[in-house]
């Protein structure tokens, strides 16, 4: 049973449609599988179907530790949305409900779509020296989340040292309970500086240069 009406694949069509540079969809899958792992796989071979410039490779993270070590994945299930080149770019979980377009978007920035940032913030990124790891807590069910998981992989688009990770906070519940994950969308920029809420790029920035101070 299809996971994408048609109605949906035609709209990913023609989001998918002006892909300068081909994206491969990594997914990877725990050894001893998940509840969500087959509808995962499917759902990134329905949307890759959609386009030429979308292909899926699939590994198991533990038989397969090489090619997770090389992307720097340590748990699954989990999609590295990779282009020409790998912008640091991953999903970790299911991109159901509204994370849905999270995924779309991942892939038009691995895909090469130019940055919609303001000048300011391109700046910053420009001039980073140091590396940041944004995580974003998300649920299927918040609207706001995508937002700042758009942003956190727009950001990683534009800079080498940016990394963004995604997770659904209820199938990484060890990890949320980590960092104390009570609402989404929660961001949180080096293990230490916290962001609630969907927030604008400055806020990030300058979540950056704390984290980094």
């Amino acid at each position: 049973m299809k996971l994408l009406n048609d109605e949906i694949v035609q709209e990913v069509s023609k989001m998918l449609a002006d892909l300068t540079d081909d994206v491969k969809l990594v997914v990877f899958t725990p050894s001893g599988g998940c509840e969500y792992c087959p509808q995962i796989v499917q759902l990134a071979e329905e949307v890759a179907a959609t386009s030429d410039k979308v292909t899926v490779e699939k590994y198991d993270l533990a038989a397969d530790s090489d090619k997770a070590k090389e992307l720097n994945i340590t748990v699954a299930p989990a999609i590295a949305i990779i282009g020409k080149k790998d912008y640091g770019i991953r999903y970790y979980g299911i991109p159901s409900g509204h994370e849905f377009s999270t995924l779309l978007f991942g892939i038009q920035k691995a895909g090469g779509q130019p940055s919609e940032l303001d000048p300011e913030s391109l700046a910053y990124l420009n001039s980073l020296q140091e590396p940041v790891l944004w995580q974003v807590f998300v649920t299927p069910t918040c609207p706001y989340c995508p937002r700042s998981a758009i942003l956190a992989y727009e950001m990683a688009s534009v800079s080498d040292l940016v990394r963004a990770e995604v997770y659904e906070a209820m199938e990484f519940q060890a990890l949320s309970q980590q960092f104390n994950v009570m609402g989404v969308p929660l961001n949180v920029i080096n293990g230490k500086e916290r962001v609630e809420g969907a927030a604008p790029p400055q806020m990030m920035i300058d979540a950056f240069k704390k984290a980094l101070a």
